[in-house]
């Protein structure tokens, strides 16, 4: 039964506030001193994927996998790839398409299923690794374990375990969350930066995207339904949440893999809490500790919890 159930983290009194413990972390993180060398591969559709790389000519690789507006440049990010560095692993902080700096060449963009951009940069660096981690934050952990799921006993014998932090699993719970009063801050904040990017394409692909009636939407229900599911294919935002919701997948995981979501966290509900899946399937360690926000899982000093249990997980396994 591989639930853990006595979390270390035990949050400072000051952040066991949900939203104390998801913003104060967030707005205080400097950015991490780190010397990226980015690389760009061509995707099959003619797109592209910029790779930062943080090396230290080890034979381990860590991906790590930003949450939703993020990029390799989230302090988040940064630090995670410092520990890794400093734990003596190679790193790559994969940006998605649309979150390296530059509007990618199609109408698409990233979404939180999209598991064929993640085999994509695997294929294409596996074979310079004996082992291969997968870290992912927020919907980086939903892409994580999605693709996880999807490649079932198939998956690739290098890659040897995942890790990931305040995932929303199920993408359509997680939607209703954040569409309620309390959850305002976030959602203006997501939506403020998704206009940003909805402006730049609209620059690159006039007539095809617009933002007319942008000022209407004020939920995920109505920009999935607007730009995500339209532009990515799906049939309607409910279509979209369905198929890339990583929910369904959890049983199908053959890969060692610690889900952390705490129970105060303001973007999370229901199926993102799979106490069931975890004592079904013996790959999977759920731990909820019970604060800790959303990413936030701060402490006291300058090295952040979250950071600590992956380096602990990553450098003893048999700690799971």
């Amino acid at each position: 039964m591989p639930i853990i159930k006595e979390s270390s983290y035990k949050a400072p009194w000051v952040y066991r506030n949900p939203h104390l413990g998801t913003i104060i972390p967030s707005l205080l993180r400097r950015r991490a001193k780190v010397n990226y060398s980015r690389e760009r591969i061509t995707t099959p559709d003619d797109d592209f994927l910029d790779l930062d790389w943080s090396k230290t000519n080890s034979k381990e690789l860590a991906i790590v996998c930003h949450g939703l507006e993020g990029s390799s440049k989230s302090p988040y990010i940064g630090h995670a790839v410092k520990s890794l560095n400093q734990g003596g692993i190679d790193a790559i902080a994969m940006n998605y398409r649309d979150c390296s700096g530059e509007p990618n060449k199609l109408p698409k963009s990233y979404h939180s299923g999209k598991t064929e951009d993640l085999a994509l940069l695997i294929d294409h660096v596996q074979a310079n690794y004996d082992t291969i981690y997968l870290i992912g934050f927020s919907i980086g952990g939903n892409l994580v374990l999605k693709y996880l799921g999807e490649q079932g006993s198939s998956v690739l014998n290098k890659i040897k375990l995942g890790i990931v932090f305040a995932v929303p699993l199920c993408l359509e719970a997680c939607a209703r969350q954040l569409a309620k009063y309390e959850n305002m801050i976030y959602m203006k904040y997501f939506l403020y930066q998704l206009h940003r990017k909805i402006k730049k394409k609209m620059k690159i692909f006039p007539g095809l995207i617009d933002d007319r009636d942008f000022s209407k939407i004020k939920s995920f229900y109505d920009y999935d339904r607007a730009y995500t599911a339209p532009l990515n294919g799906f049939k309607d935002e409910y279509d979209y949440w369905a198929q890339a919701s990583c929910k369904n997948h959890l049983n199908d995981i053959k890969v060692s893999t610690l889900i952390v979501n705490s129970i105060d966290d303001p973007f999370l509900a229901g199926d993102c809490y799979p106490m069931k899946d975890a004592m079904q399937n013996e790959n999977i360690f759920l731990e909820t500790p019970e604060h800790g926000g959303h990413m936030g899982f701060a402490s006291w000093g300058d090295i952040y919890w979250w950071q600590e249990r992956m380096m602990e997980v990553i450098l003893s396994i048999d700690l799971l």
